[in-house]
């Protein structure tokens, strides 16, 4: 995995233990050498996570929409930030150039985000992991709707099973690293027709 791409939230939230998994993902990513690619933000989770990245010696990406684009928001000292025209178009860039996806503590916009990516993925628009880093149980709802959905027969179990999820930083990492596409029928999309 040269670069993971990761969702996460434009502010803090209210336990410190989302900055600290910030800061320990951004460390671990410049240690592994992995760039980040990201939203872009200089503020809440995101900013940690791109202050840690560069910190560390590694490369910080950032991708954001002219419109969330004020000096302010965007980080000043990435090593690259690309501006797009769209919230879509800020997606199909990070999906692009990432080799996986992984969520952190976040609002809607990570919610939507993390669900695109494994949408994308089952289509097969794209075949890479999705994980979240799971930090003081934030996605337990999400793991208990993707259980109570598969068990109302709208996703199957298999597929539910492609999202990957670890409390622990440098295990998730690995998971990411050896990560290989589920044996199940991708028979909606190829990613021309996406």
């Amino acid at each position: 995995m040269q670069r993971l791409c990761v969702f996460c939230g434009s502010s803090t939230g209210n336990r410190a233990t989302f900055v600290e998994a910030a800061r320990a993902l951004g460390t671990a990513l410049a240690r592994r050498n992995i760039a980040l690619v990201y939203g872009g933000h200089s503020t809440g989770v995101m900013g940690a996570l791109a202050d840690a990245v560069l910190a560390g010696g590694g490369t910080a990406i950032g991708i954001i929409p002219r419109g969330l684009n004020p000096a302010e928001v965007a980080h000043p000292g990435l090593s690259e930030l690309r501006v797009v025209s769209s919230m879509h178009e800020r997606k199909e860039m990070m999906e692009s150039l990432a080799d996986g996806f992984l969520a952190l503590p976040g609002g809607f916009g990570t919610f939507e985000e993390l669900f695109e990516m494994l949408t994308w993925l089952q289509l097969g628009i794209h075949l890479k992991p999705v994980a979240v880093l799971d930090v003081d149980g934030y996605w337990r709802g999400l793991h208990q709707l993707i259980d109570d959905a598969a068990a109302s027969g709208f996703i199957e179990p298999e597929r539910a099973a492609m999202l990957l999820a670890d409390t622990d930083v440098d295990a998730l990492l690995d998971r990411l690293a050896g990560w290989k596409p589920p044996a199940l029928p991708i028979i909606w999309l190829t990613p021309d027709e996406s």
